[in-house]
């Protein structure tokens, strides 16, 4: 069973293992010059609706279901997730897999940039997958949220809002909906604040990222609740929490693009 926050060295031993998936987000034109072998390519948009106005919402079972056995997801297949951005799109994937239910998965650490700065063996051939037979037989409640939960609950004291946005969004200096600024009580943690920008995109070291989220109230005992504009930034949010261990971590996916667009939610501004 591989870890859930997988180094490249790791994978680069388990690169023939059956029932082995891995899953390349990165622009087309990075996975064309060089990709993991083996891995194939998912176009990050099927991830999400792209409906206005919340673009993130995630597909209908049918459209996951079609996705899935397109890519050739099976129960006992093992995906490992990477991208070219440190990681959101990777999680936005593997928060796809864990709200419906699919257990089996990991991360590349650092994804693209750190698998070459490594040098491991890279190719640059299409891999093409081999249908399977995936049927999304529901979702677990624990992984998503909606927008009439959060309205009932966000101001619990047994709940965080984690907003990954930048800070600009979050004090609403800068707006993408028809409202600017933040759901109230929200905590602000940018989505980037975890990656190490001098080592590849990895993860700096776990213990300061776990400080740095409880300074700011971000703390395991609660209900972590994360979003950004379309849960694409968030869903890393929610990948870094899951490695930390936290518990109960949800992702939002109309994130501001629902909450700051519709008529009776409730706005806060920074000071």
């Amino acid at each position: 069973m591989l870890p859930l926050l997988l180094e490249p060295a790791e994978l680069a031993n388990h690169l023939d293992d059956d029932n082995l998936l891995i899953i390349d987000l990165s622009k087309p034109a990075i996975y064309v010059q060089a990709h993991v072998p083996g891995a194939i390519h998912l176009d990050f948009k099927r991830l999400q609706t792209g409906a206005q106005p919340a673009p993130g919402m995630i597909p209908d079972d049918d459209t996951l279901g079609d996705l899935f056995t397109a890519l050739g997801l099976t129960e006992d297949t093992h995906v490992v997730a990477y991208d070219d951005e440190g990681g959101g799109w990777a999680g936005r994937l593997l928060w796809t897999l864990d709200a419906i239910g699919h257990r089996k998965y990991s991360y590349l650490n650092g994804g693209i940039h750190a698998w070459l700065a490594e040098g491991q063996p890279t190719s640059s051939e299409s891999t093409e997958p081999r249908p399977g037979d995936y049927e999304v037989s529901g979702h677990d409640p624990l992984t998503e949220v909606d927008m009439d939960y959060l309205l009932a609950h966000y101001q619990d004291d047994d709940l965080v809002l984690w907003d990954s946005r930048s800070e600009e969004e979050f004090a609403g200096v800068r707006a993408f909906a028809q409202k600017a600024g933040h759901i109230p009580g929200a905590r602000h943690y940018e989505w980037t604040e975890p990656m190490d920008k001098q080592n590849n995109l990895r993860l700096r070291p776990l213990d300061d990222i776990r400080q740095e989220l409880e300074a700011r109230g971000i703390t395991p005992d609660k209900e972590v609740i994360c979003h950004c504009q379309s849960h694409h930034r968030s869903s890393f949010s929610w990948l870094v929490a899951k490695i930390l261990g936290y518990p109960r971590v949800r992702g939002y996916a109309g994130s501001w693009a629902e909450w700051g667009n519709h008529p009776d939610t409730p706005v806060e501004k920074s000071e």
